[in-house]
C-alpha cells in the first residue's frame, strides 16, 4: 500500500506493549507521531527512542502522541520500554499489519521482515501530514518536532 501525504491515515487497532489496545481513532484530537524501527535493543533504534522519551514533554505541549512500532514481539518491545525508560506506547508488529498498510516492510526488500526506519506525522484529523522516509536516528526527534511546529505555526490542522 502507498501511503500519501494529504491523504487519510491508514487506521489501525493493535496491542501495546503492555498489553492494551490502541486504535489511530482513539488518539483523535491529538498529532501523532507514528514511527516505524527496525529492531528494538538495537543501537540506533534506541538512540531514536531515547531521543522521543527526551522530547516527550515537548511533544505534549503540542498535544501530540508519540508511538513506537517494530516486528518485534511484545516480550522484546516490553524489555525494550523498561531498558529505555520509555513512557510512551510501543505496538510489536509481529504479524507487519501496520508495517504493510504504512508500506514500510524493509530490510533486503522485506526479505529479512522487519519494519524500515520510517515516520508519519499525523493530524488530529487523521490526515497524513509528512512522512520520513529515511531517517537518521540521531536528531530524528527534534527533526519532527521542528516540522510539527511548523505545521502548526501554518494551521496544517487544528490543535485540540
Amino acid at each position: 500500500m502507498s501511503v500519501q501525504v494529504g491523504q487519510p491515515a491508514p487506521e489501525f487497532r493493535a496491542r501495546t506493549e503492555d498489553g492494551q489496545h490502541l486504535a489511530l481513532a482513539d488518539l483523535r484530537g491529538q498529532w501523532v507521531v507514528l514511527y516505524f524501527y527496525p529492531r528494538a535493543n538495537t543501537p540506533g533504534c534506541s538512540l531514536e527512542a531515547q531521543a522521543f522519551q527526551a522530547s516527550l514533554e515537548d511533544f505534549g505541549a503540542r498535544n501530540a502522541a508519540v508511538v513506537g512500532v517494530s516486528t518485534d514481539t511484545e516480550a522484546r518491545q516490553a524489555a525494550f520500554r523498561d531498558r529505555c525508560g520509555l513512557a510512551f506506547p510501543l505496538i510489536p508488529d509481529g504479524e507487519k499489519v501496520l508495517a504493510r498498510q504504512y508500506g514500510v516492510l524493509g530490510g533486503l526488500s522485506g526479505l529479512l521482515g522487519v519494519a524500515s526506519r520510517q515516520t508519519f506525522l499525523i493530524d488530529p484529523e487523521g490526515v497524513l501530514r509528512w512522512h520520513w522516509r529515511f531517517v537518521n536516528p540521531a536528531g530524528h526527534a527534534r527533526e519532527v518536532l521542528g516540522q510539527l511546529t511548523g505545521l502548526q505555526a501554518a494551521g496544517a490542522a487544528p490543535a485540540s
